[in-house]
């Protein structure tokens, strides 16, 4: 089955493709992008691996499924297209930036800065129907995401995998422990879990102490920040 995905991420889960549930999968989607409205637009759905292939990737950060409104996912988790209002949760993920590390971000949503340094923000799932959350759930993207995991997580070492809530660290059990990588786990960032432990777990300066000290360079997270004035 030929997927349109960048080109070491299909030599990694070239498997997958080959695979039952995948074949069934991607024709339900298929069909669903025929009957009506779905996000993220089509060439969106593997931005995620586009943006970060397999031997690039020093972070990996988990969401459950895309935004559902109007305009807003891009295939990347927690993110939202440019001139999107920033939704609760990226705001929050802004706000304890801004503690841990004394960045102020702008306005903006969509994380391709993070992406294109390594960071992997990849969703469990990966479409949705406009305007119904999680409607795209346990039609295989699941196993698809996991097989993805768990393939990065066994051939690679020295990662930084963060999972916020219990749905990501859930999915994150699949990890292979043995190769040295940092788990970092919290509360979800949502308004509804935020205070309980996200604010103040200091994710982006625990993950650049552990790329630096096992010979990486840390990610620019002040890319997203406006130059001073």
């Amino acid at each position: 089955m030929d997927v349109r995905i960048e080109p070491s991420w299909r030599e990694e889960l070239k498997e997958e493709f080959e695979k039952e549930y995948f074949k069934k999968l991607t024709e339900e989607i298929r069909g669903e992008y025929l009957k009506g409205k779905v996000f993220p637009p089509p060439n969106q759905i593997f931005r995620a691996f586009e943006m970060t292939p397999f031997d690039k990737v020093k972070v990996v950060i988990l969401g459950q499924d895309p935004y559902h409104g109007d305009n807003q996912a891009n295939g990347l988790c927690f993110a939202v297209s440019k001139g999107v209002r920033l939704p609760p949760s990226l705001k929050n993920i802004y706000k304890e930036l801004e503690s841990d590390l004394g960045i102020k971000p702008k306005e903006m949503g969509d994380l391709e800065e993070w992406a294109k340094q390594g960071v992997l923000l990849l969703n469990a799932t990966l479409t949705v129907k406009a305007h119904q959350a999680g409607s795209h759930q346990k039609k295989g993207w699941e196993e698809f995401t996991d097989a993805a995991i768990k393939v990065l997580s066994c051939k690679r070492e020295k990662l930084v995998f963060i999972l916020w809530g219990n749905y990501a660290q859930k999915k994150g059990e699949v990890i292979d422990t043995t190769k040295n990588h940092l788990i970092l786990k919290s509360p979800h960032p949502s308004p509804f879990s935020a205070h309980s432990g996200f604010f103040g777990s200091a994710p982006f300066s625990k993950t650049n102490l552990f790329l630096e000290m096992n010979g990486e360079k840390g990610i620019d997270w002040v890319g997203i920040r406006p130059l001073n004035k």
